[in-house]
């Protein structure tokens, strides 16, 4: 039995967030994700809530893949890397991924996560500094926060900003700067070129978490650093296979083969849980194959896109500007947010809403999620559902 005043106070917080509208249910869906899904108990809506943003989720290549991943390799590992839960899927993978990305090496981990979570601690110490954007994903905040160097913070995409935070940590043996590749709440691209040219005047090592950038930006859907020619400039680059590549568990990190080594020996999120499991491994290798293999996506991704934000911008709505799949529409408190969502759920439409402390207070929104397999008629018939709720709330 839970302690009973434990109990008797969550229950009290329970109670008031369900009285603000802010308290959040579980939707239960019934089969695949895609551009559709059929929830339970409210049957078939429109997707745009999933980071499913090539619609590999039901490529059905990819599902063999798992399934034959499985056969082959059963269920799981049972062990960390470093015992027995290094099997060869995980090295082709591997290889596959810096391939991809045309980094050196890479290693896989549980989740995007765990990888950013495993990887300050290990490679900087006190005589080090750690400088992250101010919007960063709390994966990147709670490995900081595990991690003994001194930690600043700039202003979002600001340069100035961070140009300051530089100068006041000359006295740092290393300055690693961290970011976002797409920021997964704005939707807003990070100014690569111009961090990079500041990590290199001060000497600096620059960090990218591309995870929803990954399969999404790039002509060919390398991420952030080929969306700005920059390959293999960026010093480490964290991302998932949960989103784009495939929608499977787990992440990765790609760097130098001397990072990737030393996270091999110190990185505790790999050191102490079971390695991604190999039927995951085998789609996410699958997925990136796919991937290559049908160039159009990316076009088809961008697309719908562009149709999508031009579309709510005839309505009336004002979608944070930018060119990624991430549309969010900014409608200020988290109450007005989670019930522009529960409204169009009703229509048929999926779309989440986000409140403080997701987003900053005042700036609750829902964010639209585009999917290379979105058809037309699916985003004409959200637009639809987001003109009249729109209206009936008074938002457009």
């Amino acid at each position: 039995m839970v302690n009973r005043g434990l109990r008797e106070r969550l229950a009290d917080e329970l109670a008031t967030m369900r009285a603000s509208g802010v308290h959040k249910e579980l939707l239960h869906i019934m089969g695949r994700q895609g551009p559709t899904v059929d929830i339970d108990g409210l049957g078939e809506t429109v997707n745009l809530c999933s980071n499913n943003y090539l619609g590999l989720c039901g490529e059905q290549s990819v599902v063999d893949a798992v399934k034959a991943g499985a056969d082959r390799y059963g269920a799981g590992t049972s062990s960390v890397r470093f015992i027995c839960g290094t099997f060869q899927i995980h090295r082709e993978l591997e290889i596959r991924i810096a391939d991809f990305l045309e980094t050196e090496a890479s290693m896989t981990y549980t989740s995007a996560w765990a990888a950013n979570e495993g990887l300050f601690a290990p490679l900087l110490s006190p005589d080090d500094v750690l400088i992250s954007d101010r919007l960063n994903h709390a994966s990147i905040i709670d490995g900081a926060r595990l991690c003994k160097a001194r930690r600043m913070v700039y202003a979002h995409m600001d340069m100035d900003s961070l140009r300051e935070t530089l100068e006041a940590s000359r006295d740092a043996r290393h300055r690693m700067v961290v970011t976002d590749g797409v920021f997964s709440m704005e939707g807003e691209i990070a100014p690569l070129p111009d961090i990079r040219e500041l990590c290199d005047r001060y000497d600096a090592i620059l960090v990218v978490d591309d995870s929803h950038a990954s399969g999404v930006l790039g002509p060919t859907g390398r991420g952030t650093p080929e969306h700005f020619g920059m390959h293999g400039e960026i010093d480490i680059i964290t991302s998932t296979l949960g989103k784009a590549l495939g929608g499977m568990a787990g992440g990765f990190t790609a760097s130098s083969s001397a990072v990737i080594d030393y996270l091999t020996q110190a990185s505790r999120t790999q050191l102490f849980t079971n390695s991604m499991a190999p039927s995951a491994a085998c789609g996410a290798l699958a997925a990136i194959d796919h991937l290559e293999n049908h160039p159009g996506l990316t076009d088809r991704l961008r697309e719908n896109t562009a149709q999508f934000r031009s579309g709510l911008e005839e309505l009336g709505y004002k979608p944070i500007p930018g060119e990624t799949p991430i549309v969010p529409v900014i409608v200020g408190a988290t109450a007005d947010a989670m019930k522009l969502s529960a409204e169009l759920l009703k229509e048929g439409v999926f779309v989440i809403g986000f409140g403080f402390p997701v987003v900053p207070r005042g700036e609750a929104r829902i964010r639209c999620q585009v999917s290379a397999a979105h058809e037309p008629e699916h985003l004409d018939q959200a637009l639809e559902a987001l003109r009249g709720v729109g209206a009936k709330l008074g938002i457009v």
